[in-house]
């Protein structure tokens, strides 16, 4: 691919030098590096984000200077250090609120079957710039011109709101793999759209994904997941083939056929409740986005083609694919190295996801509510935001019931919740209690009346000391024998 530099406009420059002028600690910084007689400019992400007006607190920057020499310059200005990524030739630091990382000059490019890059270092920013991995990521604020370095193009791409890689995708690729799932998160995170060549490159080299670390992939898919827009990504994942590698279960949904006859296929449905969880998260009490939530709605379904049966009658069947679902997902994350508790959140959630719809129009019981916040546990609000979303009927009358009996159900909650403090649900009586009026000493037997009584609480609501000692010694009766 040539290089296309790009001249920034008059208005663009004042923006640039603007942006250093109101970062204090970019100059101080550049003029510590300036002054022991490095190189050092603001690049990559942090450009990209300055001009598009989302710059954050993280601040990236590339210098000629080796790990060492980074350390020596911040010593004294830094408020705290970390050299954690030493062996890729960064240092992190801390000055104030904003968080730096500093990186010598390098090339990555991963060797055969290596699941790790190998670590070149530069001398040039240019040449620095050349392997990044797309052009809106290659520009860079020399310090203390604050000059735009732009060799390849990427202010102009910026413009357009396209991904290009600054070589030949297949180079940038094969520098570095996960490359392929950052160019979808991109898209999802920032709108915009990939240059056809970087798709065909995926699509070409999706194998080579397998050499990356399962936990590079897993923070890629969740930063997807994070964006405005993951459907953008999402899509692209599967279009490739490169689901077929990192998350196989998402694009085999494509060959069910959706019982209700909502969407062409299962696959589309899910897309569509993802969407419909973003819109519903201002209900969860931290707000969005929320990972547990999105990725449960994505996954909520993949037990269905293992559960796929054809009646007599032409229709179709996928009964308890929630449970079967909920295996599949414990098996997917555990792959992509997913925190436990993560991983149990989603898979608990796939898990309950139909709860709502096995107890008819809406007739619940006061014991149907108590277990179905019991078995939600804390998870209870993400509940409601999934089985909200898992609606996606084109009928909207069908749509208008489901959501009143949601809301009913929501009230008796919450009815509930003020009479019974049905967020701790517990027996009338604790084990103490229970081994003093048994008169057994602490064993398996005390679990089982523990359990007892809680099922007798969750039946028929608070009992009250002298009924739940009543009940738990006619229980006691019956289990002697």
């Amino acid at each position: 691919m040539s290089e296309q530099p790009t001249t920034p406009t008059a208005a663009q420059r004042d923006a640039i030098r603007e942006l250093v002028r109101r970062l204090p600690v970019v100059r101080e910084v550049g003029q510590r590096f300036i002054a022991a007689g490095h190189e050092i400019a603001l690049v990559g992400g942090s450009v990209r984000d300055a001009l598009l007006g989302r710059l954050g607190v993280d601040l990236d920057l590339a210098t000629s200077a080796r790990p060492d020499a980074i350390e020596e310059c911040l010593r004294g200005s830094a408020d705290a250090t970390w050299d954690v990524g030493r062996d890729f030739g960064t240092i992190g630091a801390r000055i104030g609120h904003w968080r730096l990382e500093i990186t010598t000059y390098r090339s990555d490019a991963y060797d055969g079957g290596s699941r790790k890059p190998t670590v070149t270092y530069g001398d040039t920013l240019r040449g620095d710039l050349s392997r990044r991995d797309f052009t809106v990521n290659a520009m860079a604020v020399d310090l203390p011109t604050a000059d735009l370095v732009d060799p390849f193009g990427g202010l102009a791409d910026l413009a357009a709101r396209r991904l290009r890689t600054p070589g030949t995708p297949q180079e940038s690729f094969g520098d570095d793999p996960l490359r392929m799932m950052r160019a979808l998160r991109l898209a999802s995170q920032l709108a915009f759209e990939v240059d056809a060549e970087v798709v065909a490159a995926i699509a070409q080299m999706r194998d080579r994904i397998t050499i990356v670390s399962a936990e590079r992939v897993r923070d890629e898919l969740v930063k997807l997941m994070l964006s405005d827009q993951p459907r953008v990504g999402l899509t692209m994942l599967v279009e490739t083939g490169l689901a077929q590698l990192v998350l196989p279960e998402l694009p085999a949904l494509q060959l069910e056929a959706d019982e209700h006859h909502r969407h062409k296929d299962v696959y589309e449905h899910t897309l569509r409740v993802v969407e419909q969880v973003i819109a519903l998260e201002d209900r969860l009490p931290g707000g969005g986005p929320d990972f547990v939530t999105r990725f449960a709605g994505l996954l909520h379904d993949i037990g269905k083609p293992r559960t796929r049966r054809f009646a007599s009658d032409g229709t179709v069947t996928f009964h308890h694919h929630d449970v079967v679902g909920a295996k599949m997902a414990r098996k997917r994350m555990k792959a992509l190295r997913f925190a436990k508790d993560v991983t149990e959140d989603v898979a608990k959630l796939v898990e309950l996801h139909l709860r709502f719809h096995g107890y008819g129009s809406g007739e619940w019981t006061d014991s149907a509510v108590r277990r179905y916040v019991r078995d939600a546990g804390d998870l209870l609000d993400r509940l409601h935001v999934l089985t909200r979303a898992d609606c996606t009927t084109r009928n909207s009358r069908k749509a208008a019931r489901l959501r009143r009996t949601y809301d009913d159900l929501e009230q008796r909650i919450a009815t509930l919740a003020e009479q019974e403090e049905l967020a701790a649900i517990r027996p009338d009586l604790d084990g103490r209690q229970i081994m003093q009026i048994l008169g057994v000493p602490p064993g398996p037997v005390v679990g089982e009346a523990y359990q007892f009584l809680l099922e007798r609480r969750i039946d028929d609501g608070p009992l009250g000391p002298e009924q739940a000692r009543d009940e738990l010694l006619a229980w006691w009766v019956t289990r002697s024998g």
